[in-house]
């Protein structure tokens, strides 16, 4: 399966031609600030399997995991694409959000539960994690 996304503005467009390694939603404090309160909610892909069109610019942060993370971002209207982390660089962790829909992707995971304040909504049928989980599988090829 293949997916297209874009930004608000549509200055940043991708294009993805694998499926997701993982599907996670974040509720770390970093995350939450960049989403405005709530969690992220993500696919994470092969970072050859996802082009990207614009020039989008991009930040990084210290995660509370001991990582670089780096995010990526439209400068014009300000859309959270993707993220990646120094720990998997050959991983793009790309926002649901820009991803066209109907993409049919949801959480399977729920990270930094531990994060999450006391009101979050977190679906018990959920593998979850109080923090950083183990990275995906490698996927074969």
């Amino acid at each position: 399966m293949s997916y297209t996304g874009r930004c608000a503005c549509g200055a940043i467009t991708l294009e993805i031609t694998g499926e997701p390694v993982a599907t996670r939603q974040c509720w770390c404090r970093q995350c939450q600030q960049i989403a405005a309160g709530g969690p992220t909610q993500n696919a994470i892909f092969k970072g050859d399997d996802v082009a990207i069109a614009g020039a989008p610019a991009s930040s990084q942060w210290t995660a509370a995991s001991g990582n670089t993370l780096t995010f990526h971002f439209c400068p014009s209207c300000g859309t959270q694409v993707f993220g990646q982390s120094s720990a998997r660089p050959h991983l793009k962790t790309v926002r649901f959000g820009v991803i066209d829909e109907p993409h049919g992707l949801k959480p399977e995971m729920i990270i930094w539960t531990d994060d999450a304040p006391e009101w979050a909504q977190i679906d018990p049928a959920l593998e979850s994690w109080p923090q950083q989980p183990p990275a995906p599988p490698p996927s074969a090829n």
